[in-house]
Formats: structure tokens, sequence, C-alpha cells
């Protein structure tokens, strides 16, 4: 397969947990990326911590692409755990009812926050028989025992055991908080594959007798079935790396004898005005919740883009209200470059200022997705270029070229696109219209000196969300910020 128009200005360098230090990342097989995603455990409303990590998971693919690399990307829903069975049974309604209405629910606020749909979405309760022949495998190479009907992956009969979190495994002693599991364990350092049926609570007949798969399993069985025993890229938030992504790695290489995933991609942790989110305190939202309260799905997925995806986020509403700014000062860069008459010809100094923007935003991303280094790279511009334009500095001929950074900066971030223009674009086409005719309007009653006339004709504007400002080249608009 051709590496077709990848983009090798710089290689994309990622920080890979399993090395501990940033690598040039090329795919196994040519320019085709595989990657696999923890995606939601389907017992509740994902909560803001959980988006930051998807986000910045959709910024990574959006930027694989942006560089010419096809993606087939698979993301999980964990639909069968202690947590959605113990929710579904106090709900009274089946295991599938409760897990559908939450799949929804994850599926409304991926879309309100335009996260790219993976190329293969998968139930974990869709794949039992692949779980069970994964267990059939490890049995067959000695890594497993059973007790009372449940089947245990024997950590120390894999030599690789802790590598990717950096765990010392002599130092697990009995009573440590391994694994939160209530089962009978040979050690403690032992996990679970298969658990024996409870009574009430919901199971499948297999050749391992009837009971549910562990949570590990689920996620080895699913990667490996479709995108084959090593692929590229394995993401998720950075409390996953123990044991959930340990024991992925000692499940699927203990059954292949192969390496598992080349690079893994862990997400740092959301804090909320300084302090870890929790319901106890008050302080643990939920997009509805945030939505609910007036700020928008685009302030949202700026404030989780912002901050690199290896240090933590620290949320705030000051933080949402600053993200709604920021992306006001784009769109309104935007609305300039689209209604502003601006002189003819080419300047050169803003032709090359718009190539360096251009090619330090792409340079941003390969330094291992930072994403707070290509705002920056955006935003310094658009300053320097309207300072440009206020001073004629800024030609038709230029226009074209700033456009495409924005077209550039979208197409990884997706947050200029408002509801009006995703929705309802012809009236936004109107109200430009109608602006512009306002605008003669006004200019023709300050010409008669009718000012009363022109501060209703603003004042008409401004209850319209268009806020007016005069310059020395004439009367230019844009939209009023909101978060």
């Amino acid at each position: 397969m051709a590496r077709a128009n990848i983009s090798f200005l710089m290689a994309l360098r990622l920080c890979n947990t399993l090395t501990n230090r940033e690598e040039e990342f090329t795919p196994l097989e040519d320019n085709l990326v595989r990657m696999y995603s923890c995606g939601p455990t389907v017992y509740d409303y994902a909560h803001i911590g959980n988006y930051r990590t998807f986000v910045l998971q959709d910024i990574l693919r959006r930027f694989l692409k942006f560089k010419g690399y096809q993606l087939f990307h698979v993301m999980n829903i964990t639909d069968v755990d202690d947590k959605t069975i113990r929710n579904a049974k106090a709900a009274g309604v089946s295991l599938r009812q409760y897990t559908d209405r939450f799949t929804a629910a994850f599926l409304e606020d991926s879309e309100k926050l335009r996260l790219e749909k993976p190329e293969k979405l998968v139930r974990a309760t869709d794949h039992i028989p692949e779980m069970v022949e994964l267990i059939r495998q490890l049995e067959a190479r000695g890594l497993t025992y059973t007790s009372d009907g449940s089947v245990y992956y024997r950590i120390g009969s894999f030599a690789g055991y802790g590598k990717l979190s950096k765990l010392d495994v002599a130092g697990i002693m009995p009573g440590a908080r391994v694994d939160v599991e209530e089962y009978e364990k040979e050690h403690p350092r032992d996990f679970v594959l298969w658990k024996a049926a409870k009574e009430g609570e919901p199971f499948w007949e297999t050749e391992l007798g009837p009971g549910r798969p562990g949570w590990h399993i689920e996620c080895s069985a699913m990667s490996m079935k479709y995108l084959g025993p090593s692929f590229d890229i394995h993401t998720g938030g950075s409390d996953l790396v123990f044991p959930h992504h340990e024991n992925e790695i000692a499940q699927s290489e203990g059954a292949t004898g192969r390496p598992f995933v080349r690079f893994w991609f862990h997400c740092e942790h959301l804090i909320v005005d300084g302090r870890k989110m929790s319901k106890s305190l008050g302080n643990f939202y939920t997009l509805r919740d945030l939505l609910g309260q007036g700020f928008s799905p685009d302030s949202m997925r700026y404030l989780l883009a912002s901050v690199p995806y290896r240090k933590q986020l620290n949320f705030t509403f000051d933080g949402l209200r600053q993200a709604a700014s920021s992306i006001e000062r784009l769109r309104n860069f935007r609305l300039r470059l689209q209604t502003e008459k601006f002189a003819e010809g080419q300047e050169p100094a803003a032709a090359e200022r718009l190539a360096r923007a251009s090619a330090d935003f792409a340079a941003a991303l390969d330094d291992d997705i930072n994403t707070a280094a290509a705002l920056g790279a955006v935003f310094e511009a658009l300053r320097e270029l309207n300072i440009a334009a206020d001073a004629g500095r800024f030609l038709s001929g230029n226009v074209p070229a700033a456009l495409a950074l924005l077209d550039r900066f979208d197409r990884i971030f997706d947050v200029l696109g408002t509801e009006a223009e995703r929705h309802q674009s012809n009236e936004l086409k109107g109200l430009a219209v109608e602006v512009d005719e306002k605008l003669r309007q006004r200019a023709e009653a300050r010409k008669a000196r009718n000012f009363a006339l022109a501060d209703q004709i603003r004042q008409q504007l401004l209850d319209r969300g268009v806020i007016i400002e005069d310059t020395k080249e004439g009367a230019r608009w844009k939209l009023k910020s909101s978060a």
C-alpha cells in the first residue's frame, strides 16, 4: 500500500507509555494505522473527565488522517461488569435494556462534542465466544487455573508482567488492592478471566461453564479480533495503565506469544478547581450538566483539548468562559476575512507569517500532540494579522491562505462551525446580508447627522447578537461572544 500524501515535513513523535519515552511513530503496515480505544462503561452518563480522554483521542485520530494515514479505529462499549449488572438490577430492567440507554446517551454526547465515529464500535456482550476462545488459548498454555467455577490468570506465569506500569510485582503483598473482584484466588496478583454465575446475575452458558467475562479479557478479545494480534496504538485514560492495560498485555501476549501494542497513548486526569472530581464534593459534572447551565459543546471541546494530553487539566468555569471567548476570536477573524473589503494585491510579510503559522501548527502536533503549542501558533498569527489588517498591510491576495490556516486548524479542533452554520447555514448567510444592509442605512443616517437613527440601528443589530465597530476604514461587525 503506497504512502500517498503523508506529510514528511516532520515525523510524528508520541510518548509511548510502554517505553516511557517519545518515539517516532510509523505504523506496522504501510500507511494504515490500526488503533484501539477503551470506550465507556455504560452504567451511567459519562462525565467530563471521561470526555477529556475521548476528545484527545479524537484529536489524535484527526491528526493521523491529516498527515495522510488511513485509519482503522476500534472502540469498545463495556456493557457487562459489576456496575452495569448492579444498576440494571436496581432499575428492574434487563442488562441490555439498561446499557442500551446509556450507550445511546454516550453516542448523543459524542455527536455534540463532534467526536468522529470509530470505524468499529463494538459491545462486549456481542463477543462472548471470542472471549471464551481466548481463555481457552491461555488454558492451553498453562497460564490459568480454575477455582469455584471461575477461571483466573496466574500472573507468576507471565515474565513480562509490570512492564507497562513499571510495577514491582514482587512488592504486591497479600491484601493489596490489586483486583476489586470478590472471588477466591491463589494470589492477590492474579485476576479473573471468567466469573462463575451468581444467583440473580446475567450469565452465559459456555464450555467454560455458566458465567460472564472479567473486564480485562473483553478488550483483549475485541481488539485482537478486529486489529490482529499486534497493532499500532492503544489509547485510554492514565487510570487504566494498571491494572487494566497491564492485564491486557499479559492476556494477549500470553495467548499469542507476540508483542500486543506498539504505542500506548494515555491521557492524564481532569481535576476540578484543583480537586479530584467526586459527587461527594459537589464538583462532579456530566456533559449534560454543563449544557444545561448554558455552556456550549464547542467551549467544552476546546477546553478539554487545550492542555496537552500528558498534563492534568484543571477544569474551572472561568476556563470554560475563556474557551468560548477564544472560539469567538477565531470566528470573528474568519468573519472579517469573509466580509471585509481588502485592497488588491498580496502582502509578502503577511504571506510569510501565514506560512510560518501553518508549519508551526503542524509541528506542534507532530511533537507528541502538543495541543497548547498548536493553539498558540494559530492565535499568535491571528493577533499579528489583525494588527496588519488594521494598518492596511493585509491584502485581498492574503485572504485564501488565512482561510486555509483556519480550515487546517478546524480539521483537527473542529470548534469554528457555529450551530447556525451547521444546521441553519442559509439563515446565517441571510444575517450577513441583513447586517450589510443595516450598516449601509446606518452610514447614510450618520452622513445625514441623524445620530438617533444610527444609534437605533446599532442597538437593533446588538439585539441580534451583532457588535458594530467603527474604524478609520469604516464600520465592521462581529458576533457577540457567548459561552
